[in-house]
């Protein structure tokens, strides 16, 4: 049993993805129909669709920071990273007040469209210039107005129907109850514009401004730049340009002002200083003039001068000489503690040049010592000579340093007399010559702070009048020519993918929600530990054949459906009688008719066929034949068992010898008794003497236990599932009959399946 399974054993998964294409491709119709609406719909939508462009400007934030003078060194000219925080400009860029600004220079918070059959564009310069007269808090919404151009005149109708009717010639001057003025526009053309409908809206001031903050894109061009990109979308272009070139306009304006300001304030400030200062100067000469001539002062600044100047010579005399008494007392130190003859310091800053002399004579004889130490003895009478000179020098060098500090003792005492004379001559000088001094401080402090104060006045206004501008231009508004909305590839190839989606997504869903087997893959799905042997398509007419040398697609269909089966035959069981149950889980799902029209295959291809119709309860096999219900069958043998069975086998067809027939008989009361019994075993068992297959059509196994009763007696079971009609939960049913073993051998044939046109059935042979 398990090689004549494995002789069937397919590689199903690898027709997966081909089986669900198919079961969509079956309603190829419905999606070509599909396309067919949505790729229109598409061309449509971008006929009629508004047309939007993408304008973009470019400007440069200058950074004041780096504004070189000849002053700076090469380092910082080097050093020049930027110091401008872009996040902060763009932010000043989106500003409400920026943007508010642009709104009611540009009057963006009037709409002006021009109306077609269809849709509507939006216009920039309109025949008609309106100005809001309305108060803003007044305008919470929108309001539409339409406006249509007469010969002489134009009408303006309102959302509640009111109309007003206002000539050319009396727009400038005529006064209504509308929230707006209109005037002509200086352009007007009455060619262009006679018969047309417009449409004007008002929306308010705040709501503009918040749009035109959610439609404008504002973006650094690169992480590192100083080039910041404005972008807008929109239907006019020269709308777009108009808005991005004014916000370029404003917020330099805006930055420049505020630097103006600055030096506004600066200007203000020192005037006002000025008069402030003008006075105390005023005041501080009148009282310098009357304390001079008050004490008499005109020439103390000449003595005072004198004074300090020798007062300033003896201190620098003192130290001198201190300076002179410290080295001299150093040398002494370093020529009396030598141990031994020693080079001595020289050019240490003493003034006595007979004492440096004597000190370089000293040091030139240790040097002569050294050598000549180097080549002999110190008992050599020349090394002797030499000493005994060094030592008379260092004496004479110790005499001359008392005699020069002597001297400078002596002098110091003068230069500090001398210093004690001029500081109290300094010490007597006037207190009043030291309030003049402070006098002239002030004065002086003063006429220093005046004179910078003009400096800076004079910086104030050059700045004022000359102020740089706060960014520079890199490109005005410009508009791509190439409309960014709508994009023909992508709207068509959106209602191609629609096309093919929405049949997609019905048909998906139809079929996630059926809860029929729809095709093989759909049984497999549920159920793949039964075997399955066979489709059978779906015919609208001649469902059965008696043609036993029919080639039709019914007829072969069932014939490898009998080449199948064999497969499944136990080989013991091969030419030997073996039987076939053909079943199905619930009524209508075709199972006598497959009993039928395999019974008719098998005896095409020169088997010895009996057909049994076991269905007790619901018989339809005396239909195909055309014999009456009351006809006696099976029903009949099993109530009277000692009977010869053969009585109630019949042939088939009268042209063939090979396939006879034995109907259920009348419905008796009592059928799983009569299955239950041994005449029915007695039956088959007699039956497979003279038959190579025996086909019993058995009753369906969930609403009645009939075929369970008789299932040890088959060698095969078919069991029949209806494409459309059986449900999932029956093969459910089916498996847990396999796996507890109630029907032998079983195997699904699929019954009434939608072939598509390219399918293998469609395959026929020629005479």
């Amino acid at each position: 049993m398990k090689e004549a399974s494995f002789s069937l054993d397919l590689d199903d998964e690898s027709f997966t993805l081909k089986d669900t294409l198919s079961k969509y491709l079956r309603y190829w119709p419905w999606f070509l129909l599909s396309m067919v609406i949505c790729i229109p719909l598409g061309i449509l939508y971008l006929r009629y669709a508004p047309v939007t462009y993408e304008s973009s400007a470019k400007i440069k934030i200058i950074d004041e920071s780096k504004e070189m003078n000849v002053a700076i060194d090469a380092l910082s000219m080097l050093n020049r990273s930027s110091n401008i925080n872009m996040d902060n400009e763009i932010e000043v860029l989106r500003s409400y007040r920026l943007l508010g600004q642009v709104v009611s220079e540009l009057n963006l918070d009037i709409a002006f469209f021009e109306k077609g059959n269809i849709k509507k564009t939006q216009l920039w310069n309109g025949p008609v210039i309106l100005t809001k007269t309305i108060q803003e808090d007044s305008l919470l919404n929108p309001k539409v107005y339409e406006m249509f151009m007469g010969r002489d005149h134009l009408v303006v109708k309102d959302n509640l129907e009111r109309t007003w009717t206002v000539k050319f010639s009396e727009l400038d001057s005529i006064t209504t109850n509308l929230p707006f003025a209109m005037a002509l526009s200086p352009i007007f053309d009455f060619n262009n514009h006679h018969g047309k409908i417009y449409e004007v809206v008002l929306k308010p001031r705040k709501t503009t401004i918040e749009e035109l903050r959610t439609l404008i894109q504002i973006q650094p061009t690169s992480k590192n730049s100083d080039i910041i990109s404005l972008q807008l979308k929109g239907e006019n272009y020269e709308r777009s340009e108009a808005i991005l070139n004014t916000l370029v306009r404003v917020f330099n304006n805006d930055g420049v002002l505020d630097r103006q300001q600055v030096s506004k304030r600066t200007l203000d400030f020192i005037d006002e200083r000025f008069l402030y200062l003008s006075t105390e100067l005023d005041s501080i000469e009148g009282g310098k003039q009357n304390f001079k001539k008050e004490n008499n002062l005109s020439y103390i600044e000449a003595d005072a001068g004198l004074s300090l100047e020798r007062k300033s010579e003896t201190e620098v005399d003192v130290v001198k000489l201190e300076t002179q008494i410290s080295l001299s007392a150093l040398l002494k130190k370093s020529v009396i503690g030598q141990a031994a003859f020693e080079l001595l310091p020289v050019n240490v800053g003493l003034e006595n040049s007979s004492l440096n002399t004597l000190v370089n004579s000293y040091n030139e004889l240790v040097l002569e010592r050294n050598k000549l130490l180097g080549n002999v003895g110190e008992q050599h009478p020349s090394l002797i000579a030499l000493s005994t000179q060094l030592e008379g020098a260092k004496v004479n060098i110790i005499k001359t340093i008392n005699i020069y500090q002597t001297q400078l003792r002596t002098s110091l005492r003068q230069s500090n007399q001398e210093q004690g004379k001029m500081d109290a001559i300094f010490s007597r000088l006037p207190e009043k010559e030291k309030m003049l001094r402070s006098i002239e401080r002030q004065q002086s402090i003063k006429e220093n702070l005046f004179l910078l104060l003009l400096q800076k006045r004079e910086e104030a206004a050059i700045n004022l009048a000359v102020t740089a501008p706060s960014v520079k231009v890199v490109d005005y508004g410009l508009t791509n020519t190439i409309p960014v909305a709508p994009k023909k590839m992508i709207v068509l190839g959106l209602a191609g993918i629609m096309g093919l989606f929405l049949p997609f997504a019905f048909f998906y869903i139809k079929f996630t929600l059926n809860n029929k087997i729809e095709s093989k893959s759909d049984l497999l799905a549920v159920s793949n530990a039964i075997p399955f042997l066979a489709e059978i398509p779906h015919f609208k007419a001649n469902k059965i054949f008696t043609d036993f040398n029919d080639r039709s697609v019914l007829a072969e269909s069932f014939r490898i459906l009998a080449t199948n089966i064999n497969y499944m035959i136990p080989r013991g069981k091969k030419n030997a009688g073996s039987v076939i149950y053909v079943t199905s889980g619930k009524m209508d799902e075709g199972k006598s008719l497959i009993a039928y029209n395999l019974s008719v295959a098998y005896s095409s291809i020169n088997n010895r066929v009996l057909l049994v119709g076991a269905d007790l309860r619901s018989p339809e096999q005396h239909n195909y034949f055309k014999m009456g219900l009351s006809t006696k069958g099976l029903t009949d043998y099993l109530q009277h068992p000692e009977s010869n069975w053969q009585e109630y086998v019949y042939p088939g067809f009268k042209d063939s010898k090979n396939h006879h027939v034995c109907l259920s008989g009348s419905i008796p009361p009592n059928a799983p008794q009569l299955l239950s019994s041994g005449a029915f075993e007695d039956f088959i068992t007699q039956a497979k003497e003279f038959y190579d297959i025996i086909i019993v059509d058995t009753a369906p196994t969930i609403p009645v236990t009939d075929t369970l009763l008789i299932a040890d007696y088959a060698d095969v079971t078919l069991f029949v599932a209806r494409a459309g009609v059986t449900d999932k939960a029956v093969l459910q049913e089916a498996n847990e009959l396999n796996r507890r073993d109630k029907l032998k051998n079983m195997a699904f044939v699929l019954n009434d399946t939608k072939m598509g046109a390219k399918d293998s059935y469609s395959y026929s042979y020629k005479d």
